[in-house]
């Protein structure tokens, strides 16, 4: 959800300049900036950013840069006559450049005349607002764009690290037998041949990974599949990649097996990546 936008425009009295900054957010946590002059359409305008960015931490602001010769400040003349009037009394021989230095940083010397908003002004100020929320969206794309690479390539090395965990079950499975046959045999104790292959299989079983092999393989094809919509589904995404720590988990948690386990870190790691990177999807 990280963005910038940013658009200008040359009016003939003033320069209007429109930043756009988004970080990432769960919901839409909007600041506004902008003249006093415009504050009755700041609702309006909230709203309008609001459709178009949905998410992220945005903070929007409108600049003015006066570039005509005149100012809508100005002397408050009666104000400054009255100060220099009261100044003379005090400084009787003080000439008037004196006493005028003095009256012009008295408080309330200067006016601002109030501006109405020109209705051709905001118009066009609407066509600069919205061309720097596209500008944000079209930043926003290409970050989209590298991000959907980078899940791609995540992806793939999750999917590569569990096939290479598989491709280790039938050495796992010969370990643990042998490693239980060999326990029997030093506590020197008979045994019933038929019931030890029933426990064997019975506790093969509890450590035997192909469900979540095929829960995890469902939930790797269902993030490809998700990130290639068109509709917003960071939120989404952030779920499925729960779903997949729950098999990487339990894969990790039955394998008893060493490389296995590594492979399962190594899993994790990725999968740890993509959940940083799913921060900053829409």
């Amino acid at each position: 959800m990280t963005g910038f936008g940013k658009a200008t425009l040359q009016l003939p009295t003033k320069k209007i300049t429109v930043e756009v900054k988004s970080l990432n957010s769960k919901g839409l946590d909007l600041n506004v900036r902008m003249p006093s002059l415009y504050r009755e359409m700041e609702l309006g305008l909230r709203n309008q950013i609001a459709l178009k960015l949905e998410r992220g931490k945005v903070d929007f602001s409108i600049f003015i840069e006066s570039t005509a010769e005149q100012t809508s400040t100005k002397v408050n003349v009666p104000i400054v006559k009255g100060y220099m009037e009261q100044l003379r009394a005090v400084y009787a021989e003080a000439d008037e450049v004196e006493l005028m230095k003095m009256a012009i940083r008295m408080p309330d010397t200067m006016k601002i005349e109030r501006e109405e908003i020109d209705e051709k002004d905001w118009a066009q100020i609407e066509t600069v607002i919205e061309e720097a929320l596209q500008n944000i969206l079209n930043f926003r794309k290409d970050e989209g764009e590298s991000l959907e690479k980078e899940f791609q390539l995540r992806i793939a090395n999750i999917r590569r690290y569990m096939n290479e965990a598989l491709a280790l079950d039938h050495e796992r499975v010969q370990t643990i037998k042998d490693r239980l046959h060999n326990a029997i045999t030093e506590l020197k104790v008979a045994v019933d041949e038929n019931r030890f292959e029933q426990e064997l299989i019975y506790y093969l079983e509890k450590l035997d990974i192909t469900e979540e092999k095929v829960r995890l393989t469902n939930h790797l094809d269902y993030f490809l599949e998700t990130i290639k919509g068109t509709e917003a589904n960071g939120r989404k995404l952030g779920f499925i990649t729960q779903e997949m720590g729950r098999e990487i988990n339990t894969m990790g948690s039955k394998s008893n097996h060493a490389q296995m386990q590594k492979l399962v870190v190594q899993m994790k790691d990725e999968l740890e990546k993509i959940k940083e990177q799913v921060l900053n999807v829409l």
